[in-house]
């Protein structure tokens, strides 16, 4: 279960006046949103979660800027500008670890 202040933050960009004590929503300008609301937002939210989850995994798996250029610069120096550079191998196989969600 998402954190309701968290999902409607997400949700609604934030919702000044909105109180929630014990992931309970106790005050919200307009009145308090329907149980069916929160839960269809809730699942949003954590569809939206996991959609974006690979992203922190992918990145933090890419070399280095300088890294980068560096394996590009090796590759053209050995007439590797293909798929069978140092750096496409490199940057495939992260793609390939870590892939989008469908």
């Amino acid at each position: 279960m998402s954190n309701i202040a968290a999902v409607i933050g997400w949700k609604f960009n934030d919702q000044p006046g909105m109180v929630t004590k014990n992931n309970v929503i106790t005050d919200f300008p307009g009145g308090i949103p329907s149980q069916a609301d929160q839960d269809t937002w809730s699942e949003e939210y954590n569809a939206y979660l996991t959609r974006i989850a690979y992203t922190a995994k992918r990145v933090a798996a890419y070399p280095t800027i300088g890294d980068q250029f560096d394996l590009l610069y090796h590759d053209m120096t050995a007439g590797k500008s293909d798929k069978t550079g140092q750096w496409y191998t490199a940057i495939a196989k992260i793609k390939t670890d870590n892939p989008k969600p469908e």
